[in-house]
């Protein structure tokens, strides 16, 4: 048996003066030679892993850094491989050194991210403040909503209320409370989308998707009482050709006035102000004689063709005038299914094709563009 000399290397107090090996005189070579190698890697290991943790920017790197130095694969657990090398009686010691230093990097790592945490809201050295930024993506209302939300602000001015409804109705209040006689000609003209299971049967029994708004009304007028004020936005459905005019599935704006002494020509004057509210400037208007079962007298209200200035293209079938909307006083036979005295109220009705204004508005000339779902063109109103 021997003991280490005190002049030799000493690491962690590893190796200590007095240390029995516990070995003969002729492995003390070897075994000297196996305590030296570890000591060097440990030092060594020591010296790199705080080199590559004072080196690591960002916590990404320190992560390699971590998996480097303790991870299963880590340079630690190959350190800890040389220990069956070792005489039992130091194997507790090297063990205990080892783990000495996983604790020192795990400590020094933690404070190092620490450290760049606290620095990451810096600017970085490499920041080149010529290079063009990238615009953040933002979101924007639908030119339609839009155009309905600024007529809804309009109306609001002048004391209407905004109501709202389901998209399904039914027979009774598309046509049977509109006034639509059973099989007549005007109900085909809907094109209506009949729901499945509700193709038979009659009145409130036979649901489907609304092909106007305008059931809607007598809906809101049996739960209230006169006067009314109200305007109505939503999407309608028809089973009809697509064109640069017409959608099978669109919006329309519904605007009713229900009263004792309502004159006709306040509701001109409502249109005109409405238009020139939405438009930003006076638009021409003219009215045609139209038949609508709801309405009588009923009209076509047409606008001047703002795409083309009136000088006439395909959206306004080159006449330089555009249909925007029916009107008229509310038929008597409505005001009746409504609960009221037809001698005694009266109104003024109209039905906006909204998508059709919003085309006025920004000169697109179809329609189907709007519903297209595409980026590209919508995000022209952002």
């Amino acid at each position: 048996m021997f003991s280490v000399p005190c002049g030799a290397p000493f690491l962690f107090g590893l190796i200590r003066p007095g240390c029995w090996l516990g070995s003969s005189l002729q492995d003390s070579d070897s075994i000297w030679e196996v305590i030296i190698a570890m000591i060097e890697k440990l030092k060594a290991l020591l010296i790199e892993g705080e080199e590559q943790i004072a080196a690591a920017n960002n916590e990404q790197e320190l992560q390699m850094v971590r998996t480097a130095l303790l991870g299963k694969q880590g340079s630690i657990t190959e350190a800890l491989k040389e220990l069956p090398k070792l005489e039992a009686s130091l194997r507790s010691e090297v063990g205990k050194e080892a783990n000495r230093l996983k604790n020192l990097f795990t400590s020094q790592i933690e404070s190092r991210r620490e450290e760049i945490v606290l620095k990451a809201s810096e600017i970085s050295p490499e920041f080149d403040c010529t290079v063009p930024g990238i615009p953040p993506l933002a979101g924007s209302l639908h030119p339609i909503t839009q155009m309905s939300y600024d007529l809804n602000d309009t109306f609001r001015s002048l004391g209407f209320e905004i109501f709202q409804e389901s998209d399904i109705t039914s027979e009774l209040y598309g046509f049977d409370n509109l006034n639509f006689p059973p099989g007549h000609p005007a109900r085909e003209s809907m094109d209506t989308y009949w729901l499945a299971g509700h193709e038979s049967g009659s009145g409130g029994e036979r649901l489907c998707l609304r092909p106007h708004l305008t059931g809607a009304s007598v809906r809101y007028m049996q739960s209230r009482k006169p006067p009314f004020r109200f305007v109505y936005p939503g999407r309608v459905y028809r089973n009809e050709a697509t064109d640069a005019r017409h959608e099978r599935a669109f919006f329309q704006y519904e605007a009713l006035v229900v009263d004792e002494d309502f004159k006709f020509s306040a509701g001109i004057v409502m249109i005109k102000s409405i238009l020139s509210k939405v438009f930003g400037q006076d638009v021409a208007v003219r009215m045609r004689t139209g038949f609508f079962p709801f309405v009588e007298p009923g009209f076509e209200i047409d606008m001047k063709c703002l795409v083309c200035g009136g000088k006439g293209c395909s959206v306004c079938k080159h006449v330089g005038w555009i249909e925007i909307m029916p009107g008229g006083t509310p038929h008597p036979n409505v005001i009746k299914t409504a609960g009221l005295d037809p001698d005694k109220y009266t109104g003024f009705y109209v039905n906006i094709g909204l998508d059709r204004l919003v085309m006025m508005r920004y000169g697109v000339d179809d329609v189907r563009l709007f519903h297209s779902s595409d980026i590209r063109f919508l995000s022209q109103f952002c």
